[in-house]
C-alpha cells in the first residue's frame, strides 16, 4: 500500500509528531507500506503535483519541530458537482503515483476534504481509502473528546499567565494595573479556559476569563475588576478574540476584503476600557502565532496523543477504514486514561465543538470544577528540547520533491493551486 501524507489548516506545536507517527507505524508495517509521500502544502500540494518523499527523515527532529515541515494550505474543496474538472486532476495525480490511501491532517474544514474526497473516490470507482488525523488547538473538532495540539497551547497559556501573576504581584503601585492577555478563539473559548488553570486560588491569575460562549457583560466585567482592583491592587483578564455582545456582534472585528471577519484586539479594546475607567496601569498581549508555537513546552499527554493519531491513521489505512478520523477518546479522569478509536468524518466534519456550559463557572468569567478536571491532564508532564548554542534544534527544509509525471495544473483554482509549487 502507497500512503500520501498532507497538513492542512492553522499549526501547532505537535503536527509535525503525527507526521512522524504516520512514518513510523509505516516503517514498522515493513513490507505492507511500499512509498509513502507527503504533499506541499496540503490539498494544493496534491492538485499542483508538488509531492515529497519521505524516506530517510530522521523522526525524533521532526516529532519536536513546531509549524508543518511539508506546509499547510486552507482551501476549501468545492463539491464534485460544481467543480468536477478538479477532483479529475485530483484523481489523475493519486493514480499516475499510484496512491491507495490518503492520510489528511487538519481540523473541521480538513475532515470535509477527507469525506468529499472518500466520496467521490466511491463514486468513481476509485480504490483509495480516505483518513483523516485531527489537530487543531482550538480543541473543536466533534467527535474527539480532545484534539492534538491543544494541549501543548493550553500548557503554554496557563504557564504565561501564571508568570504574569508574579510578575504583577511584584509591581503594585498606588493606581493599580491590569493585564489583559487575548488568546486565539473567534467561536470558541478552549484556550481562555486552559489559562485558568494558572490559578491555584482566588488570588491567582486569571481573575477574569472571557469566552467567545458567554455574551459580553460591561457592567459585570467591571464591578469584577473593581473588586479585584480595590482588594489586590492588580487584575488579570484572559479575552477570547471571539468575544461578543449580547447582540451578536463582536467585540473587537474588521470586515476584510475576502468578505470574511478578521478577529484581533478585543484584548485590547477591554484592557482600554478597564484601564480609563479606574485611571489605571494597563498592558496587554496577544501571543498570537506563540501560542501554537512553542515546541519547546509541550504537553507530554499531548504530543504522545499526536503520535498516537498518527500512528492509529496508518494502521486504519491498513485495515481499509475508509471516510474516518483517528479520534482520541477519553477512559477515565483519575489516572488520566485515553485511547484511539474511528469516527466517521462525514459525522463530524465542519462542525465546531464550543465549550460545554458545565465547564464554565454560574458568574460566566470563570472556569468551573468540571472544567478543571477535564483541562487539567491535557496539559500534564514536559519533554527535553534538544538544543545547540542554547536554542532549540529543528528541522530544517524539506524532503526532496518528486519529479512530475503530469502536465502542469490548469482550470479553476488554477493560481490558488500555484502557491504550492513556489517554494
Amino acid at each position: 500500500m502507497n500512503l500520501l501524507y498532507a497538513q492542512a489548516g492553522g499549526m501547532t506545536a505537535v503536527i509535525n509528531a503525527s507526521a512522524a507517527g504516520v512514518l513510523a507505524e509505516a516503517r514498522a508495517r515493513g513490507a505492507r507500506i511500499g512509498t509513502v509521500l507527503a504533499a506541499h502544502r496540503g490539498i494544493l500540494g496534491i492538485l499542483a503535483e508538488s509531492l515529497h518523499d519521505c524516506g530517510g527523515l530522521d523522526l525524533d527532529t521532526l516529532a519536536a519541530t513546531p509549524g508543518g515541515i511539508f506546509g499547510s494550505c486552507r482551501f476549501n474543496m468545492p463539491p464534485e458537482a460544481e467543480q468536477p474538472a478538479l477532483y479529475d486532476r485530483l484523481f489523475a495525480v493519486l493514480d499516475a503515483h499510484r496512491i491507495d490511501a490518503l492520510l489528511y491532517n487538519g481540523g473541521n474544514g480538513s475532515l470535509e476534504v477527507v469525506a468529499k474526497v472518500s466520496a467521490a473516490a466511491r463514486r468513481r470507482g476509485y480504490p483509495l481509502v480516505c483518513i483523516g488525523i485531527p489537530k487543531t488547538i482550538d480543541n473543536d473538532i466533534e467527535g474527539c473528546d480532545c484534539c492534538p495540539g491543544y494541549g501543548s497551547a493550553a500548557k503554554y497559556l496557563a504557564t504565561s499567565m501564571r508568570e504574569v501573576c508574579r510578575d504583577l504581584v511584584s509591581m503594585t503601585s498606588r493606581k493599580g494595573r491590569i493585564f489583559v492577555m487575548e488568546v486565539m478563539g473567534r467561536n470558541v473559548g478552549w484556550l481562555a479556559a486552559a489559562t485558568a488553570l494558572a490559578a491555584r486560588d482566588a488570588d491567582e491569575a486569571p481573575h477574569i476569563v472571557l469566552f467567545p460562549e458567554m455574551p459580553f457583560d460591561e457592567p459585570a466585567l467591571l464591578a469584577r475588576a473593581e473588586t479585584l482592583l480595590s482588594r489586590l491592587g492588580y487584575c488579570a483578564i484572559t479575552v477570547a478574540e471571539g468575544i461578543r455582545r449580547a447582540d451578536g456582534s463582536p467585540v473587537m472585528a474588521r470586515s476584510h476584503s475576502d468578505g470574511h471577519m478578521r478577529f484581533g484586539g478585543a484584548g485590547g479594546e477591554i484592557a482600554r476600557l478597564v484601564s480609563e475607567t479606574f485611571d489605571c496601569h494597563r498592558h496587554y498581549a496577544a501571543p498570537d502565532y506563540l501560542q501554537r508555537s512553542a515546541a519547546h513546552w509541550v504537553s507530554a499527554v499531548d504530543h504522545a496523543q499526536a503520535l498516537a493519531v498518527g500512528r492509529a491513521a496508518t494502521g486504519y489505512a491498513l485495515e481499509g477504514r475508509d471516510g474516518t478520523v483517528a479520534a482520541i477518546r477519553r477512559l477515565g479522569d483519575e489516572p488520566y486514561r485515553w485511547d484511539i478509536v474511528p469516527v466517521d468524518a462525514a459525522a463530524v466534519a465542519n462542525l465546531e465543538r464550543r465549550l460545554p456550559p458545565s465547564f464554565i463557572a454560574a458568574d460566566g468569567m470563570q472556569v468551573s470544577e468540571a472544567g478543571r478536571r477535564y483541562l487539567a491532564p491535557l496539559v500534564a508532564g514536559e519533554r527535553p528540547t534538544p538544543c545547540s548554542g542554547g536554542l532549540p534544534v529543528h528541522y530544517r527544509g524539506k524532503p526532496p520533491r518528486l519529479a512530475q509525471r503530469l502536465p502542469p495544473y490548469t482550470g479553476w483554482a488554477e493560481e490558488i493551486v500555484r502557491t504550492a509549487q513556489r517554494d
